[in-house]
């Protein structure tokens, strides 16, 4: 037709994608076989990357080959890499090859699940992966599960629908001027993840509304203290609303007592949110199944297999036993989404709309590795850390500062020999972890326990192996040497 002629030219041709597809498969394959031939910690100053970049985008199209060229030039060298064996730094995400290709496909397939007809195949398997993994960590039929991005999301999540167990007709009538509605409380411990602060403030609860329960020597939440605040905050004429109990803290990974905080919760009408996000894949391992008693008394919790199940960045997997609630806080259809087939929509567990298809990689994950592969991966992880916690008991100028249940330890060098103060031995940590981190094939962090400063190794990756943390313990013992002399 006469008009085609005016249309510009649509998309990459198939041929040229085949060959720029090629060439991107190749560098991923390369980037995979050998990542530690790059340093893992990013080595440039802040504005570097956008100084090497036009302020401008380009008025003519560029080609593919040059914008890779740029890619390689000017982005790499900025990369923190997450996939290299000596991160260890925060909780490991491990791009598992099955997940990347998995995340490949579902970007080319770019499926849009808010409803089920909008994608059957992507609303169905979520279904089906979120139950393999429910069954997997032991958790009862009653809960219902749903992909989010992140723990942060879901905790927001579970703290909007605590909201709306506790509150009658909060959706209609918010909180704002009710003379019906007492302040509201939720509990936490001083060593839950700040994503609970955020879900506290953005639920407009109002941040004075968390209270932090002090948490014990080994950095977990005191049942006894937490039933006190409850009596205490309802003499006060507070409402007390919901819990957390943390399975894998993030500075110490440490383990609250889920059971007898789940008894309290029972006993005073409250929900119970449990924050597995990092430890919640050892809850497959029978030995480690004792940290997770109680949860399946819980109202919600948040497992992210983007932390230790190999899954690339992002997806976060929240499980409720009160699915019903999360609907009746966020289902609402305009007309345009309404539709005849009855089925399920995943738009209606969520403040999102869009949805993209993680359920894919996930899927992929769980079929590739099996779940005696993950098992074993779990445990290996585990092992790592327990050499490296027994390395740094054995050492008279080191010092253990947190129980190891998982695979990340927490520690300080105190040279033996003399009187130091606080100021003193967190200063020459914090010189150690820059030597450390300087070198280029260790990316370590810190944290404060009970106002201590700490080291702290986080082992999760995929290819990391006892030679990796036998490189990290001799970089931090050289280090040490290096700042005595």
């Amino acid at each position: 037709m006469k008009g085609d002629a005016t249309i510009p030219p649509g998309d990459m041709s198939p041929d040229e994608f085949r060959r720029h597809g090629h060439e991107v498969v190749e560098w991923i394959a390369r980037f995979m076989e050998d990542t530690e031939r790059y340093p893992v910690l990013a080595r440039v100053a802040p504005g570097d990357i956008r100084k090497a970049l036009p302020g401008q985008a380009p008025e003519t199209a560029e080609s593919f080959d040059a914008i890779l060229d740029d890619f390689n030039r000017v982005l790499m060298p900025g990369m923190t890499h997450w996939s290299h064996p000596g991160f260890m730094a925060y909780f490991s995400i491990t791009a598992s090859a099955p997940g990347v290709l998995a995340d490949f496909i579902a970007s080319a397939l770019n499926q849009q699940a808010m409803l089920w007809r909008t994608s059957p195949a992507a609303t169905e398997l979520e279904e089906v992966a979120m139950g393999w993994l429910r069954q997997l960590i032991g958790l009862p039929d009653s809960f219902e599960g749903v992909i989010y991005d992140t723990a942060s999301i879901s905790t927001l999540h579970a703290i909007a629908a605590a909201r709306e167990a506790a509150v009658p007709q909060v959706r209609q009538l918010g909180l704002a001027g009710r003379a019906d509605v007492p302040r509201l409380r939720v509990y936490c411990s001083d060593q839950t993840h700040s994503s609970i602060d955020k879900g506290v403030i953005l639920a407009g609860l109002g941040h004075q509304a968390l209270r932090k329960i002090p948490s014990d020597a080994e950095f977990r939440m005191q049942p006894a203290l937490l039933r006190a605040a409850i009596v205490e905050d309802r003499a006060a004429g507070f409402l007390p609303m919901a819990a957390v109990a943390t399975v894998g803290s993030t500075s110490s990974t440490s383990v609250d007592p889920v059971a007898a905080i789940a008894d309290i919760c029972a006993a005073e009408s409250l929900w119970l949110h449990v924050d597995a996000a990092y430890a919640g894949p050892t809850a497959m391992l029978p030995e480690c199944a004792h940290h997770f008693a109680g949860a399946d008394r819980a109202d919600s919790l948040v497992m992210n297999p983007h932390k230790w199940l190999f899954t690339p960045f992002d997806l976060s997997a929240f499980f409720c036993r009160r699915m019903d609630v999360v609907r009746q806080a966020f289902s609402l259809t305009p007309e345009y989404l309404k539709t005849p087939d009855g089925a399920r929509n995943l738009m209606d567990t969520g403040v999102q709309l869009g949805r993209r298809f993680r359920s894919l990689k996930l899927w992929m994950i769980l079929r590739y590795f099996g779940a005696e592969g993950v098992r074993d991966r779990l445990r290996a992880h585990i092992r790592l850390a327990q050499d490296l916690a027994g390395w740094v008991d054995a050492h008279p100028d080191f010092e253990r500062l947190a129980p190891t249940p998982f695979s990340v330890v927490c520690f300080r060098a105190r040279p033996a020999g003399r009187t130091w103060t606080e100021g003193e031995l967190a200063s020459l940590n914090e010189r150690i972890m820059t030597r450390v981190n300087a070198s280029g094939e260790i990316f370590i962090s810190q944290t404060v326990l009970h106002g201590t400063y700490t080291l702290r190794v986080a082992i999760g990756n995929l290819k990391t192996t006892g030679r990796h943390v036998a490189r990290a313990w001799d970089l931090i013992q050289q280090a040490l040497s290096a700042e005595s002399q």
